[in-house]
């Protein structure tokens, strides 16, 4: 059987993707006062705390820009689209095993809107990582 992930979903985690990257900052500021914990810091590993914060923006951003763009691209079996739907499944899978095994630990403000957009969030994770590890096994399988 041959079968097609269509393009809607694709585009569709490819928002969420960018979606996750602009709320980030706010997350960071407003959910877990990340901000005042990095100014314990040292002066370098604030910057270093920082730029890692960039980078998973970043390639928040920038796998929601690929997935809009060339949705087709992503699932046409090319060795291209092989890497890149392993790279971004595992970056989701990743994040996911991250929630479930260390996040629990961890208290988040009892807030409802909290309470709500952490639900929200873990389904956008889990999403994500069905739809780009999915691509990926159609694309070696293709």
């Amino acid at each position: 059987m041959n079968y097609q992930t269509p393009n809607w979903l694709i585009i569709l985690g490819g928002f969420g993707q960018i979606f996750t990257a602009l709320i980030y900052p706010w997350i960071r500021h407003r959910v877990f006062d990340w901000y005042t914990d990095v100014k314990q810091l040292k002066p370098l590993n604030q910057e270093i705390a920082k730029t890692y914060g960039r980078y998973i923006q970043g390639l928040n951003f920038a796998f929601g820009l690929i997935a809009i763009l060339i949705p087709n691209d992503l699932k046409n079996g090319t060795n291209l689209a092989i890497a890149m739907t392993a790279l971004i499944g595992a970056y989701w899978v990743g994040k996911v095993a991250t929630q479930i095994a260390y996040y629990p630990m961890y208290q988040i403000p009892q807030k409802t809107i909290f309470k709500i957009g952490s639900y929200f969030m873990n389904i956008l994770f889990t999403l994500f990582a069905i739809v780009y590890t999915w691509l990926f096994i159609l694309n070696i399988t293709s």
